[in-house]
C-alpha cells in the first residue's frame, strides 16, 4: 500500500506529453528540424514571425497525427481547427502559439498499461498538434539570457490522458508504454534527452471516498522516467502535509529540481480563458477525408497488443513473456528475427532475449539495435543447446565469445573444442570411475546426503572438463547408485 493510501488519501494524476514528430521539416515552415544545430541557424522567416508571412500545413504531421489516432483507437476528426493560444515568453516570437483547442484532431482513445501483474486501460481526453517555442538559454551568458529559435515550430502531438492515474508507478507505467508506442508506429524517435519525448503531470490529491477533484499542480517538462516518479512522488506528499497542517494547495505550474530532489513554484497556474484562444485567420481549418484515414491505416504495422496476443498464440509464450518481448519494437523484431531461423524453439529464444542478451545490454549500455550479436547468429548457438551440442554453460561461454566478435557459434565451438558429450556410453564409463575413486562420498549419498551427490555430479562434470551433458550426467548417477 502507498504512503498516501495509508494515510487516507487518493493521488489523482493526468499526463499531458509532448512527443515531437518525426517530420524533416517544420510544422508550418520547411525550415530543418534537426537537433544540435548551432542557435538559431534552423528558423525560417515563419519561426521568426517577421511581417507578412504567413504559416503552411506540414502533411506530414497531420498524417503522424492520424497514425497515432488509430493506433490507440480514438476518434479521427474530420474536421478540426488550429487555434491561437495567446502568452508573452520571450521564446515566442508571435507573442501566440498555434495550436488546437476546441477541436483536436485525435478525440478519445485508450492505452492500456501493466503496472506488475495488474493492467489497466487508461482513457486519454484528446491528442493534438501544435508548434514547440524556442528555447531560453541561461547558462552561457552572465547576467542575461540568450534565446535559441531552432525549436520553434517543431511539430508536436500533445497527448492529454484522463485524471485516471492514481499513483507515480501507475504514471510512469503509462509514459513508458505511450513512449514505446509512438516509437513503434514511427511518429516519433523518443529521444528524451533531446527533448523529444516529454511529460507535464497534473497531480492532485483528496481524501478517499471524496468525489471531489482536489487542486492539481502542474509539474512541467520531466524528460525521464525515474524524474517523472520522483516529482510526483515528492508533490503527492507536499500537498498532503500542507493540506493536513492547515494550509491549501495552490493552482500553480511547478518545477522538478533533481538536484535537491523536489519541486518549486514557477508560474501561477493558468486556465483555457487565460490564453484567449481564438481560431487563427492565417490557417484554414484541418479536413481529414476518409480515404487518407484508410490511407495510412494500410500502411499501419502491427500494434503491440495485437502482436502480444499472437506471441502467445503462435508460440505458446506467456503473457507476461509476450508483454517483456513486445516492450519495444527493436526487440520483437529481434524476437520474430531468432524464430524464424530457429522455429521449433520460441521459448528458449525468449529466454535468451530476456535474460542473457537484456542483461549484457544493460551492463554495458547498449541499444539492441548495435547489439554485436544479430538474431540469426544467436539463434545459431540457440541450435546447438537444443540439438546437445552444448550445455547451457557452455552456451555461455560461446555466447561471451560471439560478443567480443570472435564470429559464429559453430566456429567458435570447433576452436575451442566446447563439443558436449552426450554419448550414454562414454559417460557411463566416466561415472564408473568416479565413483569407484570416491566410495565415501557413495556412502554418504546412500545414508542420506543429498550434498553428496551433488559432489559426484561435480566431479563427473570435472573429469569431463565441463563437456558431459549435465542431465545425463544426473539421470545415469542417479541409477548407478540405485544399483540399476
Amino acid at each position: 500500500m502507498s504512503t498516501s493510501l495509508a494515510r487516507g488519501w487518493e493521488t489523482v494524476i493526468g499526463l499531458e506529453t509532448h512527443a515531437q514528430l518525426s517530420t524533416r521539416s517544420k510544422i508550418f515552415s520547411s525550415a530543418s528540424t534537426a537537433f544540435g544545430a548551432p542557435p538559431n541557424t534552423q528558423a525560417s522567416v515563419i519561426d521568426l514571425a517577421l511581417p507578412g508571412v504567413l504559416p503552411v500545413l506540414n502533411r506530414g504531421a497531420v498524417e503522424r497525427a492520424i497514425r497515432f489516432g488509430l493506433a490507440i483507437g480514438a476518434k479521427i476528426s474530420p474536421r478540426s481547427i488550429f487555434a491561437r493560444k495567446n502568452y508573452f515568453y520571450p521564446d515566442l516570437p508571435k507573442n501566440y502559439q498555434i495550436s488546437q483547442y476546441e477541436i483536436p484532431v485525435v478525440q478519445g482513445g485508450t492505452v492500456a498499461i501493466r503496472v506488475g501483474e495488474t493492467e489497466k486501460v487508461v482513457n486519454l481526453t484528446r491528442a493534438h498538434l501544435e508548434e514547440d517555442a524556442g528555447k531560453s538559454l541561461h547558462e552561457d551568458f552572465q547576467g542575461m539570457s540568450g534565446i535559441d529559435l531552432n525549436r520553434a515550430g517543431t511539430p508536436l502531438l500533445e497527448i492529454v490522458s484522463e485524471p485516471e492515474l492514481r499513483s507515480s508507478a501507475e504514471a510512469v507505467a503509462y509514459a513508458k508504454t505511450l513512449h514505446a508506442l509512438v516509437r513503434w508506429i514511427g511518429i516519433c524517435d523518443g529521444n528524451m534527452q533531446e527533448g523529444s519525448f516529454r511529460c507535464d503531470a497534473n497531480v492532485s490529491v483528496r481524501r478517499i471516498g471524496d468525489p471531489k477533484l482536489g487542486t492539481r499542480c502542474e509539474i512541467k517538462n520531466l524528460n525521464s522516467f525515474r524524474f517523472l516518479e520522483r516529482a510526483i512522488e515528492y508533490e503527492i506528499a507536499r500537498q498532503i502535509d500542507l493540506i493536513e497542517d492547515g494550509g491549501h494547495v495552490v493552482q500553480e505550474t511547478r518545477l522538478y529540481d533533481p538536484d535537491r530532489d523536489e519541486t518549486r513554484p514557477m508560474r501561477s497556474k493558468e486556465d483555457a480563458q487565460d490564453y484567449r484562444y481564438f481560431p487563427d485567420p492565417d490557417l484554414l481549418p484541418l479536413e481529414i477525408q476518409p480515404a487518407w484515414i484508410e490511407e495510412v491505416k494500410r500502411a499501419m504495422p502491427e500494434l503491440p497488443q495485437a502482436m502480444r496476443e499472437r506471441f502467445v498464440t503462435q508460440y505458446g509464450l506467456t503473457p507476461y513473456d509476450a508483454a517483456t518481448l513486445t516492450a519495444s519494437r527493436e526487440m520483437a523484431d529481434y524476437f520474430e528475427a531468432m524464430v524464424a531461423t530457429l522455429p521449433k524453439e520460441p521459448k528458449l529464444c525468449a529466454n535468451w532475449l530476456m535474460g542473457e542478451v537484456s542483461a549484457r545490454l544493460n551492463r554495458e549500455d547498449v541499444e539492441l539495435e548495435a547489439a554485436p550479436v544479430k538474431p540469426q547468429s544467436l539463434a545459431g548457438l540457440l541450435a546447438r543447446i537444443a540439438d546437445g551440442t552444448l550445455s547451457g554453460k557452455m552456451a555461455r561461454e560461446v555466447f561471451d565469445a560471439m560478443w567480443a566478435g570472435e564470429g559464429e557459434a559453430d566456429a567458435i565451438i570447433e576452436a575451442r573444442g566446447l563439443r558436449q558429450i552426450s554419448d550414454a556410453g562414454a559417460i557411463e564409463k566416466i561415472i564408473d570411475e568416479v565413483l569407484a575413486a570416491n566410495p565415501k562420498s557413495v556412502e554418504e549419498f546412500r545414508a542420506g546426503k543429498e550434498k553428496a551427490f551433488n559432489a559426484l555430479v561435480g566431479q563427473a562434470m570435472k573429469a569431463t572438463k565441463g563437456k558431459a551433458n549435465p542431465a545425463q550426467v544426473n539421470e545415469i548417477l542417479k541409477k548407478k547408485l540405485a544399483g540399476g
